[in-house]
């Protein structure tokens, strides 16, 4: 009796571990995945420009590639942390623009750095710049040159990429072996139980 297995415990047990070694695995595959993709945008810089695309797809966008935008009108701005090509900290101003044609309904355009947040006074116009990643829109476009008075901002760069899935990969490696460590405790700790009791009987 005290070496049976219970059968309930056992299999939830076991397909938790499965499921968290398979996830594992997938984040393994993602990583070897981004890297990858990090290495074609490391080298997007000496590659042609681009249209800018209108509705970027978020598994494969053209991060670091050159492009133009044609700001028909700024219908808002946002401001964010950030900083000019010296490295000083303040603020990076994005442009959101009305365009029209391949460029799709709108576009993000960071027309340059400022210490303040105060919105610059910039109307639209054409821009040159660098395609970089952007928490809420995917993709928008940072000038090559300032406009309205503004500084220049701080290039993209690859760190601005996320990449955790390797870490993500050890997290559910961990929580596998944690999973497993804790039924064998509690295993050891119901057979001895048994015995006991069988001891006592």
């Amino acid at each position: 009796m005290t070496g049976r297995l219970p059968i309930i415990g056992t299999v939830l047990v076991s397909l938790a571990i499965a499921t968290m070694v398979g996830l594992g695995i997938w984040q393994l595959q993602r990583a070897e995945w981004k890297n990858g993709l990090l290495d074609t945008y490391a080298a997007a810089s000496e590659l042609p420009a681009i249209a800018y695309p209108a509705v970027p797809d978020p598994e494969d966008a053209p991060y670091f590639r050159k492009s133009t935008v044609n700001c028909l009108a700024v219908i808002g701005w946002r401001s964010t942390s950030g900083r000019n090509t010296n490295g000083q900290s303040g603020w990076a101003h994005i442009a959101q623009c009305r365009t029209a044609g391949a460029e799709g309904p709108g576009a993000q355009i960071v027309a340059g750095w400022s210490a303040r947040p105060d919105d610059p006074d910039w109307q639209g116009g054409i821009v040159d710049g660098i395609i970089a990643p952007d928490s809420q829109y995917i993709i928008r476009l940072v000038a090559s040159e300032p406009v309205a008075g503004l500084q220049k901002s701080q290039p993209p760069a690859l760190e601005d990429v996320p990449n955790n899935h390797l870490s993500y990969a050890v997290q559910w490696f961990l929580f596998a072996g944690i999973a497993l460590i804790i039924f064998l405790i509690a295993l050891r700790a119901r057979n001895k139980g048994v015995a006991q009791s069988g001891n006592l009987s």
